[in-house]
C-alpha cells in the first residue's frame, strides 16, 4: 500500500494505483491539461471507499509506502486505463518552423 499526500490530505491505495497516478500525473502535467480519476481508497476500520483526484499540470503529488494489515488494493482496470491514457499523451515533440509549413491543415481532411 502507499499513502498519497495531496492538496494538504492524504489516502491510503494501492501499491500499483499509486503508481499508476503518479505516472497519470506527470504525463498529464508535461501536456499542460488536467484530468478528474476516481480510486479506490482505504480509510479506518478497513472502510474502502472511491475518491476522486483531480490531476494536473500544479498537482503536487508524493506517494509513500505505508505498512498495512490489509491487503493491498487492487483495480487491474483503473491501473491499465490510467497508464494507457498516460502512454496516449505521449511526450511533446517540438517543431521546427519548416515542420509547420508542411503541417496539414485538419479542415481539408475527409473525415
Amino acid at each position: 500500500m502507499k499513502r498519497i499526500h495531496y492538496a494538504g490530505e492524504n489516502l491510503v491505495t494501492g501499491d500499483a494505483i499509486a503508481d499508476a497516478l503518479v505516472f497519470y500525473a506527470e504525463a498529464l502535467a508535461r501536456r499542460d491539461t488536467s484530468a478528474a480519476v476516481e480510486i479506490p481508497a482505504l480509510f479506518a476500520e478497513n472502510d474502502i471507499r472511491t475518491v476522486t483526484v483531480l490531476l494536473g499540470p500544479a498537482s503536487q503529488l508524493v506517494a509513500i509506502p505505508e505498512d498495512s494489515a490489509t491487503d493491498d488494493l487492487l483495480d487491474d482496470e483503473l491501473v491499465a486505463n490510467m497508464k494507457s491514457a498516460s502512454v496516449a499523451l505521449g511526450v511533446p515533440q517540438p517543431q521546427s518552423d519548416d515542420d509547420r509549413d508542411h503541417a496539414r491543415d485538419v479542415n481539408a481532411l475527409d473525415l
